[in-house]
């Protein structure tokens, strides 16, 4: 039997962090004389430009992303590998490719196209992710686009897709005795993945530990998020009143440390109701998964639970202290279109998903 109502509950949710997102670019940006005052408007263009794209993929039914994620997959790998070849280098990152005036970040859109992938490949073989070749081969296509994004390096948006791959991996049902191995297995490579980091990339791992070691330099991202963070108190200082993104002593305070602005001007309720919002959130990709018999459809929504579950965890530990530094986008909120765009189809396919699913 057929469901045909649109999910109004997540809808509303979606466009609720969007509203919030909008205002808290706004205010990170307002009175900036730093080129950065229109970036509000920019994230208002990316919300337009990301409407089509919403509806497409809402109305289009998604058994056709089944039929297309293998195509989809050499697409991403593709775009992956051009980034590395041509992309546009920031602050000794290549993660950006140019087209037109824009600048698409493929990475972004290689989590969903990965989610897609893998839930093919699981329902396709079935019962046989127990055996050994099928678990080696599923991480083979995990292991390819994961090299190619620690290369350029980007090893937030890393961390999200091995999140991704184990979270994907434990839904199909990994044989207990291979999810063992595999820790095992990370527990070794540990030291290999330790070597392979670049400098600074360690330095952010150890100051963690001591941020007041390195107060001007590593250290100095956290000191100020958490001094941002703390001095919102209960209500905080009020929209646009945060002194810390007025006199802009806390860096990419309107990307990576956004919820820092709004700890700081909204204070601990202001954040409450995030988290809160952020809850609701996940409980309705959760709903939607659970309700669902097609294996496929439960399989892409437990994708992009964990992709969803695995920003907002280690953005908001970045931003508290508790994690490392790792430059990665809080949903919907942090300014920047690849990953907006990517936040919003996955939305659209979960509404697609909603609507078109066969349920119990």
């Amino acid at each position: 039997m057929k469901n045909k109502t649109v999910d109004r509950a997540l809808l509303s949710i979606t466009i609720f962090l969007l509203l919030i997102g909008i205002a808290l670019v706004y205010s990170a940006s307002h009175g900036i004389k730093s080129g950065l005052s229109n970036l509000a408007n920019k994230q208002i263009l990316w919300v337009a430009i990301s409407i089509p794209f919403f509806i497409f993929f809402s109305t289009l039914d998604y058994r056709n992303l089944r039929k297309a994620s293998y195509p989809l997959y050499f697409f991403s790998l593709l775009t992956l590998l051009l980034v590395l070849l041509i992309g546009r280098a920031r602050a000794g990152s290549s993660r950006w490719l140019t087209v037109g005036n824009f600048f698409l970040q493929p990475s972004e859109f290689s989590k969903l196209i990965f989610i897609l992938v893998a839930a093919r490949y699981f329902t396709d073989i079935k019962e046989k992710i127990a055996r050994l070749p099928f678990l080696i081969f599923y991480l083979v296509i995990a292991a390819i686009p994961l090299l190619l994004i620690l290369k350029q390096p980007n090893l937030g948006t890393a961390l999200v897709l091995f999140s991704i791959s184990l979270g994907m991996l434990w839904v199909a049902g990994i044989k207990k005795s291979h999810l063992t191995f595999l820790v095992i297995l990370g527990i070794l490579s540990s030291p290999i993945l330790w070597l392979s980091l670049k400098d600074y990339q360690k330095t952010r791992f150890l100051v963690l530990f001591n941020p007041n070691a390195d107060p001007l330099g590593s250290g100095y991202n956290i000191l100020q998020s958490k001094i941002a963070i703390g001095s919102g108190g209960l209500i905080g200082k009020g929209f646009l009143h945060g002194t810390q993104t007025r006199l802009a002593f806390l860096p990419e305070y309107h990307t990576d440390f956004i919820f820092c602005v709004l700890a700081e001007e909204w204070g601990f309720i202001g954040a409450g109701i995030l988290l809160f919002l952020y809850y609701l959130l996940l409980k309705n990709i959760i709903r939607i998964g659970s309700s669902t018999a097609e294996p496929f459809a439960r399989l892409v929504t437990a994708g992009i639970t964990v992709m969803f579950a695995s920003h907002i965890f280690i953005n908001l530990g970045m931003t508290l202290g508790t994690l490392p530094v790792v430059g990665i986008p809080l949903p919907f909120l942090s300014y920047g279109g690849s990953s907006l765009l990517a936040f919003l189809i996955s939305i659209a396919i979960l509404l697609n998903i909603k609507k078109n699913k066969t349920i119990f």
